[in-house]
Formats: structure tokens, sequence, C-alpha cells
């Protein structure tokens, strides 16, 4: 059986490494910084939160304890799995199998919807952009969390793994689509450092990774993220 639906785009890290991704989401944004600026913009009390790409849940259990209804879409058939038993037994929480392109979500039905770097990187989204137009209530926002590659010690490291991604490339790909920036610095900061190596190990090249290890001494790390978000 595939480890996941037809037309997902892979994760690498989560889906190959999901105990060292949980290190990581413990790790990151220790000060609420991401939360903080989207509730701002709209808060999930009362409303039908759809969470795109939940993984194993982490973000959806986090969402589900305000949220009238939480919706968690992950098209890996394992991480789902662990997504549902991630949630079971709370209220109003539903995890779907199904991809960014074809939601498993009824028209209209979405207040806030979630997606925090899982499928909506910049060009070739759209057809997953189409289905957000379809699902998301009038007056619903829709939040989309990438990494900002113009600044911040983890900004610096993207480029080295990835010399060839154009941040003003998406960026003009987010603001053609209607959307607005709000740029955010967050950090990671770890237990100690076989988690921060273990971490660094899943995100980047092993040839960046040896670089970045021997390099970067300490459990933090200042990340630069860019907010998009839209009102439909």
């Amino acid at each position: 059986m595939r480890a996941a639906l037809a037309g997902a785009v892979p994760s690498p890290n989560i889906w190959h490494h999901p105990r060292v991704y949980e290190l990581e989401n413990r790790a990151a944004d220790p000060d609420g910084v991401i939360d903080a600026a989207m509730r701002e913009v709209r808060g999930t009390a009362g409303a039908h939160v759809l969470d795109i790409g939940c993984g194993d849940g982490y973000h959806l259990a986090r969402f589900a304890r305000e949220a009238a209804r939480a919706t968690g879409v992950e098209p890996h058939h394992g991480l789902a799995r662990a997504a549902r038993a991630r949630t079971a037994g709370m209220p109003g929480v539903q995890v779907r199998s199904g991809v960014a392109q074809r939601l498993p979500v009824p028209d209209a039905s979405v207040d806030l919807a979630h997606a925090r770097w899982a499928y909506f990187l910049g060009p070739g989204c759209e057809p997953g952009l189409a289905e957000l137009r379809r699902v998301m209530r009038r007056g619903g926002v829709a939040f989309v969390i990438d990494n900002d590659a113009t600044r911040s010690t983890f900004g610096g490291w993207f480029r080295r793994f990835l010399p060839d991604y154009d941040p003003e490339r998406v960026e003009r790909f987010w603001f053609r689509q209607g959307f607005s920036r709000t740029p955010l610095t967050m950090r990671w900061s770890f237990r100690d450092r076989a988690d921060f190596e273990a971490v660094v190990r899943i995100e980047l090249s092993p040839q960046v990774a040896d670089e970045v290890v021997a390099e970067h001494t300490g459990l933090e790390v200042d990340y630069a993220v860019n907010l998009w978000w839209r009102e439909y």
C-alpha cells in the first residue's frame, strides 16, 4: 500500500522522521510569536479550523482547545493515524485523509485554514488555492506559514541548502494571489545538543548539516518566517 495518497507533495522531514519532527515542533516558537500574529488577524474561538497537512496532529490538538470544530487533512496514512490517536476523545475534532488540491470538506464551511510548512510553498500550489476558495466561508481567513530565506540564522542555512531558491519569486507569487505578508522572527529552543543536531539533520542536506553542527554553538537559533494570510 502507498505510504500516502496520490497527488501528495512529499514532506521528507516528517514523513521519514516523525519522532525527530516532534522534537522540532516542541522547539519551534516557544514564545508563541506565530500564534499571536495569527490571532491579531483572526482567532480560533468558535471557528471551524481546517489544518491542511496536519501531520501527526501537533497543531490540530492545540486548535481544538478553542475552536468549535477542528478538521485535520493529511495525505500520509501513518501520520493521519497518529493524528487520530493524538486527538482521540477531543470533542469536535476530525482527521480526514486527503490532499490540499482535493480537500475532503464541504463548500463554504471553513472559518480559519492553516498550513504550516505544508504544500503551500509558492508557485505550483494553485490547485490547492482553488480549493481554499471553494471551502472558505465569507470572511474566513487562510494562513500559510513558510520560511523567510532573506534573513535570520536559519534563513542563511536554508539558502546554503537550496541555493537556487528565489525568495523574491515566491513573494511575488503570494502577492499576486491576494495574500498579505506579516514577517516574523521566532526561534528554535532545544533541550540539548542531541535534539538540535537531530533536527538540523532532517531539515538540511548532510553537507550543510555537518557545517551547521560544527559552527553553531548553543541550543537556540533565530528563525525568520513569513505569515501569509488572506481574507475570503
